[in-house]
């Protein structure tokens, strides 16, 4: 992470219109679907199964980082249940107006006394400036993730997703993620278990596209796409 592509990446993307809802695609796609495909086998097996399908950025990065709070140890299901309640509460989902909600109705909204204090916290971090969106074009990927963890609720994982479903960044390996390491298990080594070492030794070969290629690996897993 935090090479001379990944500081670009955000700038290095195209604008669809859905619905109302704008969502950004990055244009190295292609280029690190050719660089996998010529140096892994798995990749070059893995790429082809998915169409034009490709990682895709859409709203604003305070939701993201409240939808990613929400969704702290629940259920996909659960978690969807829970934003629509809790998004229903402020008229729009500004860090301002989130401010203005009173504790008891967000937890009547189906949200831990913990994560009302998360949301808090973030609200707090983007309301006061602590939080420098405009800059992050500019700054590397561990910059980002060191100003991200900083809020309360959001550790080395969530940082790394963010990094990867909203700013697009490119070279993100998250050997947190329980999916990506059950995958290369899987797809590398037969079933067996593998270590956090061996993962990053094997996704050197990935570099400087190594989002993409644990893209492909959760999508060997499951059909359908990761979001955030």
């Amino acid at each position: 992470m935090g090479s001379s592509v990944s500081t670009k990446a955000k700038s290095k993307t195209s604008l669809v219109t859905t619905g109302a809802a704008v969502v950004s695609t990055p244009d190295y796609w292609a280029e690190a679907c050719r660089h996998l495909s010529r140096r892994d086998r798995v990749m070059r097996r893995l790429i082809p199964q998915f169409g034009d399908a490709c990682l895709q950025s859409r709203g604003d990065p305070f939701v993201t980082l409240a939808r990613s709070i929400v969704g702290q140890q629940i259920s996909v299901k659960a978690a969807q249940s829970v934003w629509e309640r809790f998004e229903r509460l402020p008229q729009c989902m500004t860090p301002a107006e989130v401010l203005r909600l009173k504790p008891e109705a967000m937890r009547a909204a189906g949200l831990s006394a913990r994560k009302v204090e998360y949301l808090v916290d973030l609200a707090l971090h983007f309301d006061g400036g602590a939080i420098t969106p405009a800059a992050w074009d500019g700054m590397d990927d561990e910059a980002i993730i060191a100003e991200l963890v900083a809020i309360r609720g959001i550790g080395r994982w969530t940082a790394e997703m963010f990094l990867m479903f909203y700013l697009l960044r490119p070279d993100v390996l998250p050997l947190d993620d329980v999916g990506l390491l059950k995958s290369i298990s899987l797809n590398y080594f037969s079933g067996e278990p593998v270590s956090r070492s061996e993962a990053r030794e094997l996704a050197a070969a990935w570099s400087p596209w190594r989002s993409v290629a644990t893209w492909y690996l959760w999508r060997s897993l499951d059909s359908e796409p990761v979001a955030y």
